[in-house]
């Protein structure tokens, strides 16, 4: 008997990515673990999907050309350099999948977006993980040199998820000049809305400038669109055609497309649920160290607490109390910024926890 058709075998050893844990069925709780906008779409949002749900026998755009254009004028560049999918995490799957063969490495920090590993290995290339710094920022030293011949993508998060840290421009550019022209700086700017460090790397301007640049942005955070999976690429015009090639057609449905051109028309509303995530956020660091906590400086709509062994035990604790955060076990907790309430109830925790951790210490 011939045997039985397998996947490839690497594809067995995959770590499991982890969703954000969900509200127990029929209780009410506050979701702090997957770093959502806490905001309801806007009527404008809802009515545009409402409309566009009457043509659900269609075909969407495939080439997304309304959203396409409106994504280029929002971040003032020319429509050939963007490149639209469902969500930045399948951009950058077609990203890793067009500029890598089988043996080819992939460097990124670690602790990042726990996709990034997944992608790499689903590509068929190897992931070189460089360890954040003590503080949870991106060592580009580092990383500049971990870059082999065998390397053909770089993935910066920034901010980065979880820590919140973001790159600084000058890092960035001292960074880039070490890089060769020839491997490709992936730069993921999934909570970009959220960063008011003027010293921040600006990834559209580098992305102009550097031809080996290539910025991630999505609609899941700061626009409020997760449910409905909506990213895009800003490249130059080389890059962006091939991602295009590569592309799954069709891969933004149509009301996906309706929603985003929506918020983007809707961008004064967008900015300003954005300055009330950042006001709170300000808020809840600010309480956390009066508490004594040793926080990183975030710059997206999320926090880390780096409890290590404890990070299991605090989430289990903070879902008793009716808030859902996310444990990365054996390294820290991140939680998300979300509504007044379910923040308070998780620094009420964490309050009672450190005052614990000291008490035991005595």
């Amino acid at each position: 008997m011939a045997p039985a058709f397998r996947f490839r075998a690497d594809i067995d050893s995959l770590p499991a990515y982890v969703p954000g844990q969900r509200p127990p069925a029929g209780r009410s709780a506050y979701k702090l673990s997957s770093n959502e906008n806490p905001f309801p779409p806007s009527s404008a949002v809802l009515s545009a999907v409402i409309d566009a749900a009457a043509d659900l026998n269609r075909y969407p755009d495939m080439a997304a050309t309304a959203l396409t254009a409106a994504i280029a004028g929002h971040v003032g560049v020319d429509a050939e350099r963007v490149v639209v999918g469902n969500g930045s995490v399948a951009v950058l799957e077609t990203v890793l999948q067009a500029a890598c063969r089988p043996g080819d490495e992939v460097v990124h920090a670690w602790r990042s977006f726990e996709a990034y590993p997944i992608a790499v290995q689903v590509a068929g290339a190897r992931s070189v993980p460089v360890p954040l710094r003590e503080d949870g920022s991106h060592d580009l030293s580092a990383m500049a040199d971990a870059v082999t011949d065998r390397t053909r993508v770089v993935l910066v998060c920034t901010p980065n998820n979880p820590t919140g840290t973001v790159v600084r421009e000058d890092e960035m550019r001292a960074f880039l000049a070490r890089v060769p022209r020839e491997v490709l700086v992936v730069v993921d700017e999934a909570y970009v809305e959220y960063v008011h460090d003027g010293a921040a790397a600006d990834g559209l301007a580098l992305a102009a400038e550097f031809k080996n640049v290539l910025v991630l942005r999505t609609f899941s955070k700061a626009y409020g669109l997760a449910g409905l999976r909506v990213g895009y690429a800003v490249a130059r015009p080389r890059l962006a055609r091939g991602l295009r090639t590569a592309s799954t057609p069709f891969g933004v449905n149509a009301l996906a497309q309706a929603a985003a051109l929506a918020a983007l028309r809707e961008a004064d509303a967008v900015a300003e649920r954005c300055e009330r995530v950042v006001a709170e956020r300000s808020r809840v660091l600010a309480a956390l160290r009066e508490m004594g906590w040793t926080v990183p400086e975030s710059h997206g709509n999320f926090y880390w607490l780096g409890i290590g062994r404890h990070s299991a035990s605090f989430a289990r604790e903070a879902a008793g109390t009716g808030a859902m955060v996310r444990a990365f076990d054996g390294e820290g907790v991140r939680v998300s910024i979300g509504e007044v309430e379910g923040n308070d109830l998780v620094l009420r925790l964490a309050g009672e926890w450190l005052a614990l951790q000291r008490s035991r210490a005595l």
